[in-house]
């Protein structure tokens, strides 16, 4: 099936956003997100303290996407307890094959003191602009346009997998069961709780240890836009230099 220029901005869910609209909203993920040039990082601060350079922060509902649901991880707080893995097995019947969320693991040396053990929970990113929608060539993934949440339709996935290929993050895995066979990934658990009513996804309320916030951008009120736009907080993203601009945001807390 052919899909012509149109449907893919379709299905990224940028189509109906009025220019200034997304102008303000790429202004403000790369705000967050870090600029990144020649491998040199020219910003790693807060939208607010970039305002400046960046242009004011959108008002609350103002953004493309509202919820515009997100996720922080405190790097430094996970324990490889995996618990947030399963959670999302027992919440997404992921198969002992896949997954939708895991945990990397890093030895770094100190030198005299040692040597220090650092955990990574990864997911899909739910980017901005995501590799992923852009390569499928049936839009079985596309970007929701209420939320921003990247979705699957399993129906229309024809296996190809050039989505696994194209994603920046290694965050999807083929469901090979019988009666599915299609791509599979996170999709924030939005069928499986969020639309029914769960303010936290599957990952983050099993956390013990407060390492998963899920929230809304568009609240200003809620725990992830403070955590993401405190002053005092250095806010990373993974591989910015993709210009996927994800919607995951690391930090220590």
């Amino acid at each position: 099936m052919k899909i012509n220029d149109l449907e893919k901005l379709k299905s990224e869910g940028v189509d109906s956003l009025p220019s200034e609209d997304r102008r303000k909203f790429l202004q403000f993920g790369l705000a967050v997100s870090g600029v990144f040039l020649g491998g040199s990082v020219l910003s790693l601060t807060s939208a607010r303290n970039a305002g400046a350079g960046m242009g004011p922060l959108p008002e609350a509902g103002k953004f493309p996407y509202k919820p515009h649901y997100s996720m922080a991880i405190r790097q430094n707080r996970c324990i490889d307890c995996e618990r947030c893995k399963e959670a999302c097995v027992e919440t997404n019947h992921v198969p002992s094959f896949g997954y939708r969320t895991t945990i990397l693991e890093q030895e770094n040396d100190m030198g005299p003191a040692g040597k220090e053990r650092v955990f990574m929970p990864v997911l899909c990113n739910h980017c901005n602009r995501p590799p992923c929608v852009r390569v499928c060539p049936t839009t079985a993934t596309y970007k929701d346009k209420t939320n921003g949440i990247v979705m699957m339709d399993k129906k229309r996935c024809i296996g190809c997998k050039t989505c696994m290929a194209a994603c920046p993050y290694n965050a999807r895995y083929f469901d090979e069961r019988s009666g599915i066979r299609a791509v599979d990934k996170c999709n924030f658990c939005f069928d499986t709780r969020i639309s029914k009513g769960e303010s936290k996804t599957a990952c983050a309320a099993a956390c013990p240890a407060g390492v998963r916030i899920f929230g809304d951008l568009t609240d200003y009120n809620s725990e992830l836009y403070k955590l993401v736009h405190a002053p005092e907080r250095h806010v990373w993203v993974l591989r910015p230099e993709t210009g996927a601009m994800p919607n995951v945001y690391y930090m220590n807390g």
